[in-house]
């Protein structure tokens, strides 16, 4: 059996937050299998949590010249990945993309829609030159008049395989969403993935887990079967619920001190599971903090506070803190504001 609080040490080890280390930005990005990067500077926040030494340019660069990018994967939501992992992930999920736009709001403009030739088009339009949603939508609305342009423009960034390119995500920088097609950035589109490898890299990372886990994670269904087909190891919590993981995989000590951390909006770290009582508290869940993507205040390996950059660091706390823990959220919110610039002044309150 392992407890919440062990699920909890394991999580953080996992993810790199117990203690820094000092993989180049493409292996940390690959050992999390992705970071959720909807907002464009969160994946830095991510990164400088479970790194030692990282400075933005080491990112930056990085998407400026296509060794990461920027594209709708987990979930149809906006992860940065390596291009290795790209054409690694991106056929697993190429389904699922096109299936969740048939509930999106824009739906309606497929009835009738040839999508061999609308997507087709929208890629022609995009090799011919990067472009934003609406201004995609538009130029789609030249051909299919009778459609809404900025349906159309959607339906393009679910059906087509595409990616946001820079400045968009640099650090320093600032530029609308706009799309390339995938293949046309990056030179080639994966054929094929490996689900089973998928889901072993997904445990690697946020193990040991469920099924319903890997399904809110990753977008995917109709994965138990999957699973029972693998050889893993199975544990039980202290809620009676079987997981699995990998075999061998370490659990941590449950009595394992864990660093103040500052995570940004929608971090893997409580997106990653069905049930997130390993890093939140239901309690704490309800405030909508999750869902509503504000940046969260690890301490003691839970959600703690919610903060936000604004002439200095704000750090809303949700429940008092001891004299020692103050004291840590202070020399872990002065380094964030040396990395992000800027007032040094923290302020803490109750939220």
């Amino acid at each position: 059996m392992i407890t919440r609080r062990g699920l909890n040490r394991t999580l953080l080890h996992r993810q790199s937050l117990l203690e820094r280390s000092d993989p180049p930005v493409t292996a940390m990005v690959e050992r999390l299998v992705g970071l959720q990067a909807q907002e464009p500077f969160s994946a830095y926040y991510g990164l400088w949590s479970r790194l030692r030494d990282f400075a933005p340019d080491d990112l930056g660069d990085l998407l400026t010249d296509r060794t990461v990018v920027r594209a709708p994967l987990h979930r149809a939501t906006i992860h940065l990945v390596t291009a290795a992992d790209h054409a690694r992930i991106e056929p697993l999920l190429r389904d699922m993309l096109r299936r969740r736009f048939t509930s999106s709001p824009f739906k309606a403009v497929l009835p009738g829609l040839d999508l061999e030739e609308f997507t087709a088009t929208a890629r022609g339009l995009l090799v011919e030159q990067p472009r934003t949603r609406a201004d995609l939508g538009r130029a789609l609305a030249e051909r299919w008049p009778d459609r809404d342009p900025d349906s159309l423009g959607a339906a393009a960034s679910y059906l087509l395989a595409v990616v946001q390119i820079p400045p968009r995500g640099v650090w320093g920088r600032s530029g609308r969403a706009t799309w390339a097609a995938a293949d046309d950035w990056l030179g080639a589109l994966g054929s094929e993935g490996d689900l089973e490898e998928f889901l072993r890299r997904y445990l690697a990372a946020f193990g040991p887990a469920t099924v319903k886990d890997m399904t809110l994670w990753s977008g995917l269904t109709r994965l138990k079967d999957v699973v029972r087909g693998m050889d893993l190891a199975v544990v039980h919590d202290d809620q009676g619920r079987e997981l699995v993981d990998l075999p061998g995989a370490p659990l941590i000590d449950p009595d394992t001190p864990a660093p103040v951390r500052f995570l940004p909006e929608f971090d893997n770290l409580l997106i990653g599971h069905d049930d997130r009582t390993r890093v939140i508290s239901d309690e704490d869940y309800r405030r909508g903090i999750v869902i509503g993507g504000k940046p969260t205040l690890l301490v003691d390996g839970f959600v703690h506070g919610v903060w936000s950059l604004k002439d200095g660091l704000d750090v809303q706390i949700f429940r008092p803190l001891t004299d020692a823990q103050r004291e840590d959220v202070l020399e872990e919110g002065t380094r964030l504001l040396k990395f992000a610039g800027g007032s040094q002044d923290v302020r803490i309150t109750p939220a």
